[in-house]
Formats: structure tokens, sequence, C-alpha cells
């Protein structure tokens, strides 16, 4: 397969025609963003994407998360999975689940290739300098199904793929759309993709920053900053039949530099979904729905000497302005994703529009939620 690395990260080349809903007067919450208005906002995170586009039939690629840029492995990150809905093949659910933490960058791609992805990241994570030694890995890897775009059988994702998406991850803006992870999917009917978000409390609420990323390829009935915009452009989920329109799939990770243990993680994914449900997202009975947070602060050491591990974590009662950040970021991800996807023809000759923008405007300002 030639040139399968000729588009890798030119795609957010060709998107800077594309606008974010917050450049079309589409203010999507009550918090400030950030200053990129992405899961970069969160000090140390690091993103990178490989996009694979070739002939009719490759529309995939990976995303690829940092927390930090040390070593993972041996700095290892609270964080905490919730399950919307489980039509999924994420790989390293229990370990999270169990120990509360990630010892793994976390990667995106496409359904059948999470075993490639995966042995990917345990070659990374051997390879680092103070890993020699190590001999059990938790790989972290999540996935959506781009199968009605992509070849999903040829499995094209390659481990250098996944290992170039690691190496290029950087702070900054984050490519959204037809990108990475998001190349093949499909949103409410229309093309999905990568999408990120965040939002900046304000000192008297702790000045913590909470950013979102998600990989979009579900369905339901679209609202976008509440206007029923999939009702009114007569194109929603069981519109007609019961079909599988809806079904998809959504990973959701969210990065704050709060420092939240692994129980108060789990709360604030939880919220996550809450996110999701504002865009009109169902987690249909197809869907594989997850979400991964992880704090950037009190790293935990691989190795201590000390017996008992000592942090200080925000007390119950100073996390609902986080819950409130979550359910924002998260909405305001999706729709980016949305907004910044472009039209694609792929295999079988299957073709999937971009969101109709200038008919969702007309819809926005109808409703008086355009702020000129």
């Amino acid at each position: 397969m030639k040139n399968l690395l000729t588009l890798l990260l030119l795609l957010p080349l060709t998107l800077t025609a594309q606008k974010r809903p917050r450049d079309l007067g589409i203010k999507i919450g009550v918090l400030p963003t950030g200053t990129l208005n992405a899961i970069t906002d969160v000090a140390g995170v690091k993103v990178g994407q490989v996009t694979l586009t070739e002939g009719a039939d490759v529309r995939t690629g990976v995303t690829a998360i940092l927390p930090h840029d040390g070593n993972i492995f041996q700095q290892k990150v609270q964080a905490a999975m919730y399950i919307g809905n489980g039509f999924g093949k994420m790989t390293g659910y229990s370990q999270v689940e169990e120990l509360g933490t990630i010892e793994s960058p976390i990667v995106l791609t496409n359904t059948l290739s999470v075993p490639t992805a995966a042995d990917a990241v345990i070659d990374w994570t051997l390879s680092m300098k103070g890993n020699e030694n190590v001999r059990s890995v938790n790989p972290v890897v999540g996935e959506t199904n781009d199968g009605f775009l992509n070849d999903i059988r040829g499995r094209y994702v390659r481990k250098d793929h996944v290992m170039n998406a690691l190496a290029q991850a950087e702070s900054g803006p984050v490519a959204e759309g037809n990108v990475g992870a998001g190349n093949g999917t499909v949103c409410f009917g229309w093309k999905g993709g990568i999408g990120t978000a965040s939002r900046k409390l304000p000192g008297k609420l702790g000045n913590y920053t909470v950013g979102v990323l998600v990989q979009t390829n579900f369905g339901g009935v679209l609202k976008v900053n509440g206007v029923p915009v999939g009702q009114e452009l007569g194109k929603y989920a069981f519109k007609e039949s019961l079909d599988k329109s809806s079904d998809g799939s959504c990973m959701m990770i969210l990065a704050t530099d709060a420092p939240l243990d692994a129980r108060n993680l789990k709360r604030l994914a939880k919220r996550v979904m809450l996110g999701m449900a504002q865009t009109g997202g169902i987690a249909a009975n197809g869907s594989g729905d997850y979400v991964i947070a992880f704090s950037t602060a009190n790293k935990v050491l691989h190795e201590t000497a000390e017996p008992i591990f000592s942090s200080a974590f925000l007390h119950n009662d100073y996390v609902s302005p986080l819950f409130m950040a979550a359910i924002e970021a998260t909405e305001e991800a999706i729709i980016n994703s949305l907004f910044m996807a472009k039209t694609s023809e792929g295999t079988q000759g299957h073709h999937v529009e971009e969101l109709p923008k200038e008919k969702v405007l007309e819809i926005m300002r109808k409703y008086g939620r355009i702020k000129e």
C-alpha cells in the first residue's frame, strides 16, 4: 500500500476554511473556554494524529493523547473510566477501574485496529528510558467503527502509524473533523470526526481547566445549543422505521488539572455523558460510549520507598463547577466535530455529507441563538 502517509497531518491545512460554531456566533454554555478551547489547554497534555486516506477504501487513522510528556508508566496519572453503553472494544478498562490510574498514552482508532494499536502502545512504553525492567503494561485503546466509509476489514492501521501519532504528539491547537481516528466516522447521519473543547474555571471556583476530546460516530436527534436542528432538518434516528442509524460509538477523553482522585474522576466522567445527551445522543444499543477521565495533578510513582501515598485532593463540595465544565466542554467538542468535518466518500461508493452549516445557522437564528 503506497503513500498511506502522504496525508499525514496535512489535512488540518485543508480544514482552515471550516469554522467552529463559536466563531459563527454559537456560544455553548456559560463558562469561559481555555485559550485554545481544546483538551491541550490542560498544561502538559499533548495530542498526535495520523490520518490515513488512500483511494476509495481507506478512511481511517489514529489519535493519541498523552497525559504528560514524561514517562507515563513511571509517573501514572489518577484516572477513571465510565461506560455509557458498552457495545465497544475498550482495552485497559479493568485495571484502570481497579487501581484508579493510567500508565500509558490513550490511543483512539477503528474497531478492528485496537489490537494493533495496543501492541504499538506496549512497544512505545517498553522502549522508554527507565522501563528496561517493565514486564507488564496496561495499554489504553478506544475505538469507534468507521466501517461505512472505511474498508475496516483491510486493517490498514499499522504499528508504525500509531508510533508516529505518539511521536508527533504536541501541545497547542488540535485539528478537528476528518482527521486521525475521526477520518471515517459518521455522527447524526452527517460526517463526524474529532472534536475538542475546554473550560477554564474562574479563580473563585479554583482556576482549574477541563478539556475534552471526542471521536464522534453515533446517532440520535441532533441538538445544537438546545436547538432541535435534526428535527428541523428532518434527519434523525427512527424517523420512519426501526433501523441502525443511531448505532455507532463515541469515545470521550477528559483531562483536568484539578486535584481529583479516581472516585471523583469517575463522577466527572459520568457528567461527560450528560454533555453527549445535550447534543441529542441516545447511547443506542449498538453504540460504544466510553469516557476516560484523568487528572494531571498528583501523579503516582510506579516505584517508591514510601508505603503511604500522600496527596491533597479536592473536597467533594468543590467539584460541582467541574461537573458543569465537563458537560459544557463535551457538548461543544461534539458540535465542533460536526462543524469542522467535511463531506467524504469512501469504500463501496458510500457518501456522507457534512453538516449543512448555512441551514443550521438559519435555524439557530430562527430560535434566536446566534450571537451576531
